[in-house]
């Protein structure tokens, strides 16, 4: 039987984000540390567990099919594989930082304070890159590991590296002064699948889909009167309209959507000043659109 293997990072936020979308999805995994290769029981898949930056050459070379890894990872190794989905999730983006205590300098230099200076990194391709596009001459220092402690110990001049809600730069004493990428992550794919095995990447790519597509949204039901309904359609437009049934009491109906999560509180005050009844909301599993 054809299997998809799809190349999983083994640890940290993008494995535990991945493993939900694979679990939402109604693929069934054994998470298993000590193995490394493991079939789904309920799919034809199997999953390989590797370091991120491992990721994108086991996909480019065919050992895996497809992979989900760090744009970041991705854009860094440079390998010949495609980009088939974005997954939004895992957000983060690729910044310069320096010392704040250099700010006075960089200020009326901007950028062209780089020149010269020793940048410490992890993304040395990426960050070089930028260099030559800038034409800024700088010399990249490569780390692995926690590259923030490079400026405090001597290492280096300034930082490129992840940033994410920045309280790492702050407790370094670092200012990110350029976004130079920003990252999510990404399913990719071998440029040369069978059609066997991309039609399994297609039914995948469908369930995660429904399972995104539902994220962050509430499937709400209420009664209301009948003449407020073109308020209310202003207010809950679904995916392409509410439903609305008529109730069996004169000049009432009752009306169902679909609204967006961070929405709900500030729609639910306008719902009952319109006269809303009844306000039902439920969690919605999977959503196909």
């Amino acid at each position: 039987m054809t299997k998809l293997r799809i190349a999983v990072q083994t640890k940290g936020r993008l494995y535990e984000e991945t493993m939900t979308m694979l679990q939402e999805s109604s693929i069934k995994i054994e998470q298993s540390k000590r193995t490394l290769l493991v079939p789904a029981r309920n799919f034809p898949v199997e999953v390989l567990y590797l370091r991120d930056d491992d990721i994108p050459q086991a996909v480019a070379t065919g050992i895996a099919d497809v992979g989900i890894v760090g744009e970041n990872e991705f854009e860094e190794r440079g390998e010949a594989a495609d980009i088939v989905k974005r997954l939004d999730f895992s957000k983060c983006r690729l910044s310069l930082a320096i010392p704040k205590a250099k700010m006075s300098e960089y200020e009326p230099l901007g950028l062209k304070w780089f020149d010269g200076k020793k940048i410490a990194t992890s993304y040395p391709a990426i960050l070089r890159k930028f260099l030559e596009k800038n034409e800024l001459r700088a010399d990249v220092h490569v780390i692995t590991g926690s590259v923030e402690i490079s400026p405090g110990i001597g290492l280096s001049d300034a930082i490129f590296d992840i940033v994410s809600s920045g309280s790492t730069l702050v407790s370094n004493n670092l200012v990110e002064v350029e976004v130079v990428m920003q990252s999510e992550a990404i399913l990719i794919g071998n440029k040369q699948l069978s059609d066997e095995k991309r039609a399994i990447l297609d039914e995948l790519i469908f369930r995660f889909d429904s399972y995104k597509n539902a994220e962050g949204k509430k499937y709400i039901v209420l009664n209301i009167p009948t003449e407020k309904l073109g308020e209310v359609a202003q207010l809950l437009p679904g995916l392409k309209a509410p439903t609305v049934t008529a109730l069996e009491t004169a000049g009432w109906s009752s009306v169902a959507s679909v609204i967006r999560e961070k929405d709900f509180w500030e729609i639910i005050g306008k719902l009952k000043g319109l006269g809303a009844e009844g306000i039902l909301v439920m969690p919605i599993e999977k959503m196909i659109l």
